[in-house]
């Protein structure tokens, strides 16, 4: 491999020479890469934008559905009582009584220190008369413990307790509240209940049943001639209303209402999302459209979007979606209002005394502004045919054409940079051929013999 000493012969510095060359050559593929940055630039704005849009046409959605707007809250007289609404709830209210709290069948054994029984067989009796019999693998109470908490239907959790002096009860508890936990628990199996020869394990001295299972209960309109008594297994009563579950925590004295009223708040709160989701992506167009003026030596900077007509008609379409009069009234009645810088602002206190005092006008205004919204957002931003969307997809096939264009510049521009390193170096050659035949020519020159210089 020989060694390259460039300038060696002329004195110049070919290789920053070379260098200031290929720049000057690279200029073709310095302004396609300046391209490719500006569309990379350009396509992440417009995908940005893209999500936003797409984001607003599924809240918009939601809110212009049928029944969307059907959003009622429960609240009830007692702390005792907890009312929650959903879907199907309608306004109205009931006043109730409450009777009882639901609680699980229970009961503790007597004091022992291993089962008194081997084999270690135990018969839960159901309410429905259903037996389980649950054997343990050992007298040991431990093992009685694991057996019955291991059971799939006996329906019952056993726990040891303490007794003192090395004895302990079993505590044994029905996994479900209400009169259809409780169980009679038996030492023994199926066959000695037949025969009579189990034993009933709370009937023992020393053993009780500690609480019975039972229903909550409530009265409806209690003290008139139309009472009504409504029990559950748990404390929660799925249904007492349409759509109103209403959940014990203790026993009131006095009677309980529970009503139901339309959810105002939700309602302005799902208003109140969509002008900020609209006017979040106003702003952001604006921010890309925005042309900081030339200060000191950087010139004028024109944002992504500047002059851009599909980002222009995604604005425009959006903002007559939701401010174009409905049934011949402007939105602004209800607390929607545009701006003159192109924004809407959102009057909760209008909205909501326009709810109030015409709920059925101001829900259907505003599903039909939602709607419409629905309607631009999803031309804009569908993600098969989309305005956006196309225009996304038109600039990533302009970036990819550039790309491929510039990876050509560089095999090119390798080549040039080899041809110039070639021309370079044989005038190197040239030249070291010339100093030296000068040389030559020199000290031969030299050796040539004097004329008399002295008449």
């Amino acid at each position: 491999m020989g060694i390259a000493l460039p300038g060696l012969a002329t004195g110049m510095d070919t290789t920053g020479l070379i260098s200031s060359l290929m720049r000057i050559e690279a200029i073709p593929q310095t302004l396609l890469k300046n391209k490719v940055s500006a569309s990379q630039s350009m396509v992440t704005s417009l995908q940005t934008l893209n999500a936003k849009i797409a984001s607003l046409a599924e809240l918009s959605k939601a809110t212009a559905k049928t029944g969307a707007l059907d959003l009622f809250v429960a609240t009830s007289s007692s702390e005792g009582v907890t009312a929650k609404a959903g879907a199907g709830a309608t306004a109205g209210s009931v006043d109730f009584t409450v009777d009882r709290l639901a609680q699980a069948h229970a009961g503790v054994t007597a004091s022992m220190t291993v089962w008194p029984n081997d084999p270690p067989v135990l018969t839960f009796v159901g309410a429905d008369g259903t037996r389980t019999e649950v054997a343990a693998a050992s007298t040991s109470l431990d093992d009685v413990v694991s057996a019955v908490n291991a059971s799939a239907t006996a329906g019952v959790t056993a726990m040891k307790v303490s007794t003192g002096n090395g004895e302990y009860r079993l505590q044994l508890t029905s996994k479900t509240s209400g009169a259809a936990g409780s169980f009679t628990a038996y030492r023994g199996n199926t066959a000695d209940l037949d025969a009579g020869t189990a034993t009933d394990l709370f009937a023992e001295p020393g053993a009780a049943v500690i609480t019975t299972g039972q229903d909550a209960q409530v009265t409806l309109w209690a003290g008139t001639g139309a009472a009504q008594a409504i029990t559950s297994s748990s404390n929660t009563f799925t249904g007492l209303l349409p759509g109103v579950d209403v959940t014990l925590t203790s026993v009131p004295t006095a009677p309980v209402t529970v009503t139901v009223a339309g959810d105002n708040e939700q309602i302005t709160k799902k208003a109140e999302d969509l002008v900020s989701a609209l006017n979040g992506i106003f702003a952001y167009i604006k921010s890309n459209s925005a042309v900081t003026p030339a200060t000191g030596s950087a010139g004028t900077k024109a944002g992504n979007f500047t002059g851009d007509s599909t980002v222009r008609d995604a604005n425009q379409r959006l903002l007559a979606a939701a401010s174009q009069p409905v049934g011949g009234r402007s939105p602004a009645e209800i607390g929607i209002a545009i701006t003159k810088d192109g924004n809407f602002t959102f009057d909760a206190a209008k909205f909501s005394a326009a709810l109030a005092a015409d709920p059925a006008l101001v829900e259907s205004t505003l599903q039909t502004i939602a709607g419409r919204v629905e309607t631009a957002a999803t031309v804009t931003s569908d993600r098969y045919k989309g305005l956006i969307t196309a225009s996304i997809n038109g600039r990533q096939s302009v970036v990819k054409n550039l790309q491929d264009q510039i990876l050509k510049w560089d095999d090119r521009l390798a080549a040039r940079e080899e041809t110039l390193k070639r021309i370079y170096s044989g005038l190197e050659v040239q030249i070291s051929r010339m100093n030296s035949q000068s040389t030559w020519l020199a000290s031969q020159i030299a050796t040539l013999p004097q004329g008399d210089q002295g008449s």
